[in-house]
């Protein structure tokens, strides 16, 4: 499986960006997803991610209230939408797909990442 993740960009402070992840292979759709960001100088830290079915998810305290996470698995695409952006938003964002079907909130439950995009929050 080949994850490609893009949306990313340059924003200012309380605007807004979708990111997309586009799997090559269809058998995603049986896997958790999530995404996870890295700030210069930081840990990769987990952000969000969504059952195989997309009814169940999980936000981080960080972002709970101003991002979600979606998916369409007839697509095989999975989303972040990102509103109310702050700086310390500002990181290289990874998607990923899940060693198993349900949510994941940890680096190494995760098989197959993606390259990452870019988003930086100017204030």
């Amino acid at each position: 499986v080949q994850l490609q993740a893009s949306g990313g960009g340059l924003v200012q402070a309380g605007g807004s960006l979708r990111l997309s992840c586009a799997a090559s292979k269809r058998t995603t759709s049986n896997n958790g997803m999530g995404w996870f960001r890295q700030a210069p100088g930081k840990e990769r830290e987990f952000v969000a991610a969504i059952s195989w079915r997309g009814d169940s998810t999980n936000h981080a305290d960080s972002v709970k209230g101003r991002f979600t996470i979606s998916r369409d698995n007839a697509r095989n695409t999975l989303y972040l939408q990102m509103n109310s952006l702050k700086p310390e938003d500002t990181a290289v964002y990874y998607c990923a797909a899940a060693r198993g079907a349900w949510i994941a909130t940890t680096a190494r439950d995760y098989a197959c990442w993606g390259q990452g995009t870019q988003v930086t929050v100017s204030s």
